[in-house]
């Protein structure tokens, strides 16, 4: 499980490096979605700007994965990312949801390698220090 982990540990972290620098560099050419909520959607992320923090938090936490540090700090940047690709997928493109799903399971196996770091999440009333 180790090897699995480790390998989907750098193929995340790759997959939003990846992603996240061409948010900035636009080197992958995307078609305009079909749906005009999702163009609606597009516009106003661009035109706030929002698209240049989205894809910044992208970018660290794929650099973050790949280098092996703060891994449990990437995984929390990337959950909230992951939450927002796959609601967009689901309510207006849900053609294009499998990557977002493949990042998910990705990130679960991740997740399950370093959940120590993530258990006093769960206690019902952890300590106060």
């Amino acid at each position: 499980m180790k090897i699995a982990a480790t390998i989907a540990r750098y193929l995340l972290g790759l997959i939003f490096t990846v992603f996240g620098l061409n948010g900035f560099l636009n080197f992958i050419k995307q078609p305009p979605p079909v749906d005009p909520n999702a163009i609606h959607f597009f516009t106003g992320v661009a035109m706030s700007h929002y698209s240049y923090m989205f894809f910044a938090f992208q970018l660290v936490a794929g650099l973050l994965l790949l280098s092996g540090y703060f891994v449990p700090l990437a995984l929390v940047i990337l959950a909230a990312e992951l939450v927002n690709i796959l609601t967009f997928h689901a309510t207006m493109n849900p053609e294009g949801i499998a990557p977002g799903l493949l990042a998910t399971v990705l990130w679960i196996i991740v997740f399950l390698q370093y959940r120590a770091s993530f258990a006093p999440l769960f206690a019902a009333k952890p300590p106060v220090e």
